[in-house]
């Protein structure tokens, strides 16, 4: 499992510049991100080595913020291979929420993050089909 810290923004220019100034100000390091816009606000999900630090700083700005589980995977660099560890998921009656992805490098394969609806059953139903899983700590 992987802890991913989300949080909402104000969708005003310079509001993720201020968060990311004091990201870089508290240490925070941040893995991975994801943005996603509404019309008055923006979800931020990121994954931290500490996301207990990074709830903390938040909120002392004054930003609520919290923690929830996401499953990670690596799917090699082919066409198709993101296709077979979701149809896995859909086999199995997963419904995947959303998910973000960056590639490693040319040939390195992708990581995967999902947020799903039975984190227990969708790590169980991949790592049955042989689907690389990652934790917190290789992430």
């Amino acid at each position: 499992m992987i802890e991913q810290v989300y949080f909402y923004l104000d969708n005003t220019p310079g509001q993720l510049v201020e968060v990311l100034r004091m990201f870089a100000r508290e240490g925070i390091d941040m893995r991975a991100y994801s943005v996603a816009e509404n019309n008055d606000y923006g979800v931020f999900r990121m994954i931290v080595r500490d996301p207990g630090a990074a709830v903390a700083a938040l909120r002392r700005e004054g930003i609520d913020a919290a923690i929830n589980h996401m499953l990670g995977i690596i799917v090699p660099d082919k066409t198709g291979s993101t296709v077979e560890a979701f149809q896995v998921l859909a086999d199995a009656g997963i419904n995947v929420r959303y998910s973000y992805a960056f590639a490693q490098g040319v040939g390195k394969g992708a990581f995967i993050l999902l947020r799903v609806d039975d984190n227990a059953k969708a790590e169980q139903v991949l790592k049955d089909a042989g689907v690389c899983l990652v934790s917190g700590q290789n992430f």
